[in-house]
């Protein structure tokens, strides 16, 4: 009996450690904003979802293998706040990311839908990382080619191993399984220490012509306010467009605040419809805790020659029109 109660408390212990070594993680993000929007002398009234930070429910879970080696999984939705509906690219459930990964001291191997490098690194100089009325999204232009900018289908990423002093980067390689600009190359390479980061990322898809993205980025935190600037530019056939953005964020009593500008040029080698267009933006994060927040964001882009840009929700802009508007909402993360 003895020996019994004692093979029984070996086994329970074992099942411990298994216990502790993975793990399976339900989290998300519920932001909407009540936002208004104008172009064309046209009012747009609307509830918005993802403001501030993209909604969206996720799960992700990882196994300590041992010997320093782990497995994990992250399998992660869009979801409307507005409407209470999946959202994302081409109607994927798991369109924000569905990867398996490895790691250790090699670094990490995903596989499987995600962002590609240059879209991460675009992010980092921008205050709504590529999100919401401010987004230096709203400037980007594919130049008609139907290229994606920022998640990729059948893509295997590696990325180096977090202590190499500060210098970080990835390699992305998609498969284009027969379809023109599913197929892409992509990578990044960074120095991160303390106050300063500064990086560089370039990305290439197509089969016949190639659609090409070029992005570097600064940034400094000098503790009372962080300024970064970055330069982005895109090529197709003839086909090119450079974007400028200056933007600093800065603490502001519980919250902070924020404010960027963007400049859009149409730099074509063979064009007949030059543009040009700017975005002023800022906004205001106050948090209630470390996991809500309300938030403000005024976004206006105006609009020159042939450009037709627009913020998110906005009516429909004519060429050389102007598009703007401001929200307010709240964000909360579990």
């Amino acid at each position: 009996m003895k020996k019994s109660l004692v093979a029984l408390a070996v086994l329970g212990s074992f099942a411990g450690v298994a216990a502790a070594q993975s793990s399976v993680t339900l989290f998300g993000v519920v932001d909407a904003a009540a936002r208004y929007t104008k172009a064309n002398g046209q009012d747009l009234y609307s509830l918005a979802s993802g403001g501030n930070t993209t909604s969206r429910l996720g799960v992700r879970g990882v196994e300590d293998l041992g010997g320093g080696l782990k497995a994990s999984f992250w399998l992660e939705s869009q979801v409307n706040v507005d409407a209470g509906t999946a959202a994302g690219s081409d109607g994927k459930f798991w369109g924000r990311r569905a990867t398996v990964s490895l790691s250790g001291d090699f670094g990490t191997v995903n596989l499987g839908r995600n962002k590609n490098s240059t879209k991460l690194a675009y992010e980092d100089f921008d205050p709504t990382s590529a999100t919401g009325l401010g987004s230096v999204e709203n400037l980007y232009s594919n130049l008609g080619s139907g290229a994606g900018l920022g998640r990729y289908d059948n893509q295997v990423t590696y990325v180096l191993p977090g202590n190499l002093g500060g210098f970080y980067g990835s390699v992305d390689v998609a498969a284009g399984e027969g379809a023109e600009f599913s197929k892409s190359y992509s990578g990044r390479v960074g120095y991160k220490v303390d106050a300063i980061n500064v990086s560089a990322a370039y990305m290439e898809t197509g089969v016949n012509t190639k659609f090409k993205l070029l992005t570097v980025g600064a940034s400094y935190d000098f503790g009372i306010a962080k300024p970064s600037l970055m330069y982005t530019t895109t090529e197709f056939g003839a086909a090119k467009q450079e974007v400028w953005t200056a933007a600093v964020t800065a603490p502001l009593g519980a919250g902070s605040v924020w404010a960027s500008y963007s400049d859009a040029a149409d730099k074509s080698t063979v064009s007949s419809t030059t543009y040009k267009a700017n975005q002023i933006a800022a906004g205001y994060i106050y948090n209630l805790s470390k996991r809500t927040a309300l938030y403000t964001t005024v976004s206006l882009i105006d609009n020159g020659a042939a450009a037709k840009f627009a913020v998110a929700n906005s009516p429909a802009v004519a060429a050389d029109g102007r598009s703007g508007g401001f929200d307010l909402g709240v964000r909360h993360s579990f």
